[in-house]
């Protein structure tokens, strides 16, 4: 059984939840109040409306005057930071600040206590109460339109269609060659030609071709009755006596005298006679170099050609039962020639498989062409169409394989108007998961000074080891480095190894990597947990990519 590690993404994003709020209270700034006065024009507004926040701050001309930053006034957005306005009253400053802040959902929202430092010292605001209403439309009066259509969006460039060109190009080709040469019906040489008449016919065709030769002009007797010879006994080898190509005359004549004594073979023996005359005389000629005169060599041959007529008369004519058994003999011939073209195709694809995955293999490597074959999931996630998304808010843009899909984290009754936790998650099972939390801190206590950003993230990274402890993680080793975003967000990156059980009973375990990249101020954290199994080339490729991707705000964070 294949080990796999066995990781829920929804229940790990859940616990670290957990982990995240049981911590929140001292992630929550505090300060002392000071005389600092915020106002808002308007407490109540429509959907998408605009709020002017001021804050006033009365000083000495000498103090420095620190301003809200960035995002500090969610959930309501800021979308305008107006110049500052300074008044000045005798030895003293009157300075204002105005904010345009809107929000696009309708109900009551808290505006947070905003830090002014002045020569130093930290302030804070009041909170404020906005809120903000749906807008009543009167269909009655209102023209109403139909859904725009959807818009056709170009895919971009691929070439695809030439990988599909150059396999179909291939396969054309291998397709060729099997078919040239072992399929085709390929013309037939004048020697397979002849080998294809029956016996008889063959042995006319000799004394043919015998006649058209120039032997007996050349005085060539010795190649004459050579080829005079060869004909009649190929003709009895294969009709009469199976050995009469390699018998002396004697012998061949001996064997045809039994054969005719028994009644097997209807030659008469003034037949006999006359073929062993000319057989004697060929061998006078080849071995003694006799040179008979040419109209001898001549009448020779036409008692050749009377002596295959008389040995095909006197053969006798072949029962249905020798028809049949050639027949069939023809047919397993055909069957064989068929079954030999199906192994040499099989044969010529299995080499040319063969060759096409060592030259792969030689370029790419021989694992990376098994894993393309076998479809690997881990190679084809990270081959895939990969998406860039923001998630959250502050967002937190980063890319990943798939899109991550939002998931629900419980949050305590006592701290939901403090803290709000947004969770996205993505996992391949038993090989990757892939998450994002936010967590952003609505209001803060009054009460001593709290922790400083960087015990905050300490704490939230601890929170998240013990979550993936809760999830059945074990032997978790773990060290932390600084990182930094290409768009300069700067935050800690915590990485490791731990072993993960492979089944609901955490019977037995695998290894495993993570990586948690945490974010934090006051405000607002962010992190990014990967967990996925150690030793998978492509899954160590796929969070290169993604943390190669992850970008902040700066301003944010």
């Amino acid at each position: 059984m294949k080990k796999i590690i066995h990781f829920n993404t929804v229940n790990t994003i859940k616990a670290i939840g957990f982990c995240l709020v049981a911590i929140a209270l001292l992630l929550l700034p505090t300060t002392s109040f000071g005389q600092v006065k915020t106002t808002i024009d308007s407490t109540s507004i429509k959907i998408g409306a605009q709020i002017t926040y001021k804050i006033e701050v009365e000083t000495d001309t000498l103090n420095s005057v620190i301003f809200p930053v960035g995002q500090t006034f969610l959930p309501l957005e800021m979308i305008e930071s107006y110049k500052t306005d300074t008044t000045k009253l005798d030895a003293k400053y009157k300075l204002i600040k105005k904010y345009g802040l809107t929000q696009f959902d309708s109900g009551r929202y808290v505006i947070p206590q905003q830090k002014v430092i002045i020569a130093g010292k930290q302030y804070v605001s009041d909170s404020l109460l906005v809120e903000v209403n749906n807008i009543v439309v009167d269909t009655t009066k209102q023209k109403l339109f139909d859904i725009k259509p959807m818009l056709e969006v170009e895919k971009p460039a691929s070439d695809w269609w030439k990988y599909v060109l150059l396999v179909l190009a291939i396969l054309a080709l291998l397709g060729f060659v099997i078919y040239w040469f072992v399929w085709r019906k390929k013309p037939l040489t004048e020697e397979e030609q002849i080998a294809l008449l029956p016996p008889y016919d063959r042995a006319k065709l000799a004394l043919q071709k015998l006649d058209e030769s120039n032997y007996l002009s050349q005085d060539n007797y010795k190649d004459y009755y050579s080829e005079l010879t060869l004909a009649i006994r190929t003709y009895l080898d294969e009709k009469v006596y199976d050995r009469a190509l390699e018998s002396t005359t004697d012998e061949l004549i001996t064997r045809l005298e039994v054969l005719s004594d028994g009644s097997q073979i209807e030659l008469s023996k003034a037949d006999i006679k006359k073929l062993e005359t000319v057989l004697k005389r060929a061998d006078l000629v080849k071995f003694a170099k006799s040179a008979p005169d040419v109209e001898l060599a001549k009448i020779d041959r036409t008692v050749i050609d009377q002596e295959i007529d008389h040995v095909k008369e006197a053969l006798p004519e072949p029962t249905e039962e020798e028809k049949l058994l050639d027949l069939e003999y023809k047919k397993q011939q055909e069957h064989k020639d068929y079954l030999q073209k199906i192994w040499v195709t099989i044969a010529a694809l299995v080499f040319m498989l063969g060759l096409t995955f060592a030259a792969f293999s030689y370029r790419y490597g021989f694992d990376y062409v098994v894993d393309t074959v076998f479809q690997k999931e881990t190679k084809q996630l990270l081959e895939g169409g990969w998406v860039d998304s923001d998630y959250g808010f502050p967002p937190i843009t980063i890319s990943t394989p798939e899109v991550l899909k939002r998931q629900n984290t419980p949050i305590p009754e006592e701290l939901k108007d403090k803290i709000k936790v947004s969770a996205f998650g993505y996992e391949l099972e038993g090989k990757v998961t892939i998450a994002t939390v936010t967590t952003t801190f609505m209001d803060s206590p009054t009460g001593e000074k709290g922790p400083s950003a960087e015990d905050n993230l300490l704490q939230a990274i601890e929170g998240n080891l013990k979550a993936i402890e809760a999830e059945g993680g074990r032997n978790i080793i773990s060290n932390k480095d600084k990182f930094k975003t290409p768009n300069g967000a700067e935050g800690v990156k915590t990485s490791g190894t731990l072993d993960f059980p492979v089944d609901d009973a955490k019977s037995d375990y695998v290894n495993g990597q993570f990586v948690i990249l945490s974010f934090a101020n006051k405000q607002v954290m962010q992190q990014i947990l990967i967990t996925y199994l150690k030793d998978d080339i492509y899954l160590d490729q796929v969070v290169e990519r993604i943390l190669a991707s992850v970008e902040l705000n700066q301003k944010e964070n």
